[in-house]
C-alpha cells in the first residue's frame, strides 16, 4: 500500500520504488537496531528523508496490523499536517508505504518526508557556554510554549528530535509519539527532562516557559528537575554520559 500526499503525486513512480532502492541510492543518515534513515533526491530535485520502520514484533504486530492502533509510520505521516496548520515546524509528509504478508500482517513500513534544511541538533547543548545556552533557552521556551498552547505535546522531546538553525528556529521530527489536547503544567514541565545541557540552561528554559504560559516558575522548575534527575540517573546505569551532568 502506498499513500502519497496529493501535492507530490507527480513523484509516485519514484516513491513506489523506494523500498527496493533506498539502500542503494540513499545517503545514509542513521541506522540503529530498529530503523534506517536515508536521504534521497527525487527526479524533480526534491530532497527527501526516508525512514524505514522495523517490523513490529509479538503482540504489537497484531495491534498495528488490525487497526487497534495505527502503525508508527502512519501516525508520522498523518501528524505533520496537523502541526503545520498550528504553525509548528516539522518536515512535510510526502508518502507512507506499508508492506504486509499474505495474512495482512504488517511487515516493514516507510515514511517519506521533506528533508529538513536545519543542520543542528540539541546535542550541541551538552557542555554549552552561556553565550549559546542563554539565547537558546529563551527561544526554545517560546517554541515549546507555542506547541503546548496549541495542545500539542511531543512525547519524546529529546535532543535528536529537535533540529535548529542559528537564528533559533526549530523543527521537530520523529513525531509518531504525540499527544493532542490540553497540556497542563506538570506534563509540559516533565517534557524537558530529556534535554542535554547545563543545569542553568534547563532552569532558564523552564522559567521562561512558565512565564509564557502563566505558571508558577518555581513550581514548574521543581517538576522538571525532579523528572530530569529520575531520567538521567536511570540513563547513567545503562550508558556512559556524553556530557557533564549536573543534578
Amino acid at each position: 500500500m502506498v499513500t502519497v500526499n496529493p501535492k507530490y503525486e507527480h513523484l509516485r513512480a519514484f516513491i513506489e520504488r523506494i523500498p527496493e532502492t533506498m539502500e542503494q541510492e540513499g545517503t545514509y543518515i542513521y541506522g540503529g537496531r530498529r530503523n534506517l534513515i536515508v536521504k534521497m533526491t527525487a527526479p524533480d530535485s526534491t530532497v527527501l528523508n526516508v525512514k524505514r520502520f522495523q517490523q513490529p514484533r509479538g503482540l504489537n504486530r497484531l495491534v498495528y496490523s488490525t487497526g487497534i492502533r495505527r502503525p508508527k509510520g502512519r501516525r508520522a505521516y498523518d501528524y505533520p499536517a496537523r502541526l503545520l496548520a498550528k504553525g509548528i515546524e516539522t518536515p512535510e509528509a510526502v508518502a507512507y508505504i506499508e508492506d504486509r504478508n499474505a495474512l495482512g500482517l504488517l511487515r516493514h513500513s516507510w515514511l517519506v518526508s521533506i528533508q529538513c534544511p536545519y543542520t543542528h541538533l540539541l546535542y550541541e547543548l551538552g557542555d554549552a557556554t552561556p553565550a549559546l545556552y542563554e539565547p537558546m533557552a529563551a527561544a526554545l521556551a517560546r517554541f515549546a510554549a507555542h506547541m503546548h498552547d496549541n495542545e500539542v505535546l511531543h512525547l519524546d522531546f529529546s535532543p535528536g528530535n529537535i533540529l535548529w538553525e542559528p537564528s533559533f528556529r526549530f523543527s521537530i521530527v520523529d513525531i509518531n509519539r504525540m499527544r493532542f489536547g490540553p497540556v497542563p503544567m506538570a506534563d509540559g514541565a516533565k517534557s524537558f527532562a530529556r534535554l542535554w545541557g547545563p543545569k542553568r540552561f534547563i532552569q532558564l528554559l523552564v522559567e521562561e516557559y512558565a512565564r509564557l504560559r502563566g505558571f508558577d516558575a518555581e513550581a514548574c522548575v521543581a517538576v522538571t528537575m525532579k523528572e530530569r534527575a529520575r531520567f538521567w540517573r536511570r540513563y547513567q546505569k545503562k550508558r556512559e554520559m556524553e556530557f557533564k551532568l549536573e543534578l
